[in-house]
């Protein structure tokens, strides 16, 4: 993507990193009024390129393309939880059943594994109840955008109570409010992607794959690359990679306080975390696994690495068990230069080595929980009992 060559842009951009607004004060904005308004939450949008995603993936892409409205992106978000919690024998037709359902486990009830899905729909419906009982205490911050005779306003911080609004309002029982959402309103010239940054790491946090996007989004704006209004994938953030610190250092510890205030060596590791592929991004970024444990994918292929998220995610893998795994231990193998064995074929003959420590019981659990399907656990079970015939066949 072409540059911009906007230096006086960068300059104001450089200046209004105060240490007041990285301790969360907008002292900066003090020539401008900021403003509290009460807008229909109909003109009111989430910045489709922040790098946390509240809603799954394919939400995000379909809702931000314009080909599903807010109350359809919700709708298509509860159905998702209820197949998954009928799956698991907890079903639900209002979404306040399932907190009431989480609510009523006792301390010796059986810990039941909740699908990112359901942990995000729970949470966003503990919000809303929380709007609606007490009220909506912090304003959404978005940015004036309005074109014309059309007011428009894209949020900057706050998605989250945005969505938990939107639930509040249309799936949640007896709603009584008047569709609008109080906003601190920013004018467009002085939006902000560090104050956006640092909202984003102080509040509930980032997964690892947020924090990669996060790091690339500061890059690319202090490098003057053009930040699109619209959906973007992971390749635009990609980007990113070919930039550093050192290209612009008078960004550098703003950048890094906005990321709350990492080092350069964990930023670059952070970064880093782009070369995955999509398929082992979107994984990761789902179940929200930790750049400690998924630095030691990057140097896999893609189908490899997508496999591996898979098993650390089903096994709950440490960040040592994954090296274990993905190393020979200081051993040479034994074959010849001129007869390379697969990356995967050497990870399964290393899993073999657990055999002992498993039971038929927990790996029949463990095949049924990742497949989500008895029959294809079945179909698994023997596609490895054909490989393991012709494994036999080889070593004889």
């Amino acid at each position: 993507m072409a540059k911009r060559d906007n230096t006086q842009r960068l300059d104001a951009l450089l200046g209004s990193i105060t240490d007041d607004l990285l301790a969360a004060d907008l002292a900066p904005l003090k020539d401008n009024p900021l403003r509290v308004e009460r807008i229909l939450l109909e003109m009111v949008r989430p910045d489709p390129v922040q790098p946390r995603r509240v809603l799954p993936e394919n939400i995000h892409f379909e809702f931000h393309n314009n080909r599903m409205t807010p109350t359809q992106a919700l709708r298509q978000l509860v159905q998702v939880v209820q197949i998954a919690a009928r799956q698991r024998g907890r079903p639900f037709n209002n979404v306040l059943e399932l907190v009431a359902q989480g609510d009523d486990e006792g301390v010796d009830a059986p810990e039941i594994k909740l699908s990112p899905e359901e942990l995000l729909l729970h949470d966003l419906v503990t919000l809303a109840i929380t709007i609606r009982d007490d009220g909506q205490v912090n304003p959404l911050t978005v940015v004036d955008v309005s074109q014309g005779v059309t007011r428009l306003f894209r949020i900057e911080t706050g998605e989250r109570r945005y969505w938990a609004t939107w639930l509040l309002r249309d799936f949640i029982p007896e709603y009584s409010g008047d569709g609008m959402i109080p906003c601190m309103v920013i004018p467009a010239t002085q939006s902000s992607v560090f104050r956006q940054a640092k909202e984003n790491t102080a509040r509930s946090g980032l997964s690892a794959i947020a924090m990669a996007r996060q790091a690339a989004l500061l890059l690319l704006t202090v490098h003057g690359y053009e930040i699109p209004a619209y959906a973007v994938n992971n390749d635009f953030y990609r980007q990113a990679l070919g930039l550093d610190l050192r290209g612009k250092r008078e960004f550098t510890d703003a950048i890094l306080a906005a990321m709350g205030g990492i080092g350069r060596m964990q930023f670059s590791r952070y970064k880093a975390l782009l070369t995955l592929s999509d398929e082992a991004l979107e994984l990761a970024d789902r179940f929200n696994l930790d750049e400690w444990r998924l630095r030691h994918l990057l140097t896999l292929s893609g189908d490899a690495q997508v496999e591996m998220i898979r098993q650390i995610i089903q096994f709950n893998l440490t960040g040592r068990q994954i090296e274990q795994l993905l190393t020979n231990g200081g051993e040479q193998p034994n074959v010849e230069d001129d007869d390379p064995i697969s990356p995967d074929a050497k990870r399964v003959a290393k899993l073999l080595k657990s055999v002992k420590d498993t039971t038929a019981e927990d790996f029949a659990r463990a095949l049924v929980l990742q497949e989500k399907d008895v029959d294809l656990a079945r179909a698994r079970l023997i596609s490895l009992r054909r490989l393991l015939d012709q494994v036999e066949q080889c070593l004889g």
